[in-house]
């Protein structure tokens, strides 16, 4: 089982505010953080914030999702500044928007390398270094946005359901390695990312509650995490719609 305290835990994505607030969750429970964002002196000050309310051991530094390049410099980065990387947390993402994406195929790519290629790629440098070293975990932020194409958003939709794929495989190849791999699927939460939305969608979620049951699917070396819980059912009623009456339907 996953050991968090004491753990030395990288968050990418950490100023996105799941992430914020699942860095709380983990900090609460023994990890040492390594915080890293576009947003350097915003993660700085969630470090700060953490290490002053938390008691917390928090680093923090700079990260551009789509430097390819430097994934493994960051990697190299965080291990020396915690003295070690037994955990990643990975909270990158943008919602997009749908409508240009349909008008805009270079916002299209932008929606799929930020929520699908980037992560993908930090996260498959993270499990060669937890593979060898025999130990280790993974979480990333999917969506339950991926468990279905639907018209409203089917541009995020598809690249999170590109990551949740991948992430399964991943969990496949690793499983007898001693590397734990949550795919995390958080339902509609209250975030930056939906803040202002016209229409917002139902059953909308406190993002504390959200970081609660990551942290805790991290512990419990869960494979798949939907949170709250109840989008585990409401996306499998979904899944049942047969295509032919699932395409009528205004979603």
């Amino acid at each position: 089982m996953p050991q968090i305290r004491g753990a030395n835990v990288l968050i990418a994505g950490a100023t996105s505010t799941i992430a914020r607030h699942t860095a709380a969750r983990l900090a609460e429970r023994g990890a040492r953080l390594h915080l890293v964002a576009r947003g350097e002196a915003e993660a700085g000050r969630i470090g700060q914030d953490l290490q002053v309310r938390r008691g917390a051991e928090v680093s923090w530094g700079s990260f551009e999702a789509t430097d390819y390049k430097g994934h493994e410099r960051l990697l190299d980065r965080a291990t020396e500044a915690m003295g070690g990387l037994d955990g990643l947390l990975v909270a990158v993402g943008m919602l997009g928007d749908q409508m240009r994406a349909e008008a805009e195929p270079g916002h299209l790519r932008d929606v799929i390398e930020i929520n699908y290629g980037a992560p993908a790629s930090l996260i498959t440098a993270a499990a060669n270094r937890f593979e060898e070293q025999g130990d280790g975990w993974i979480a990333a932020l999917s969506s339950v946005a991926g468990d279905r194409g639907r018209p409203s958003n089917y541009a995020y939709g598809s690249a999170k359901a590109g990551l949740t794929a991948f992430l399964e495989g991943l969990r496949g190849r690793l499983h007898e390695s001693g590397v734990h791999v949550l795919t995390a699927k958080p339902g509609p939460t209250d975030t930056k990312m939906t803040f202002g939305m016209d229409d917002p969608p139902p059953l909308m979620a406190e993002p504390e509650r959200v970081a609660g049951q990551v942290a805790q699917a991290i512990e419990e070396e869960k494979d798949v995490c939907y949170a709250p819980p109840i989008w585990r059912y409401i996306m499998a009623a979904i899944r049942l719609i047969p295509a032919s009456v699932f395409k009528k339907l205004d979603l």
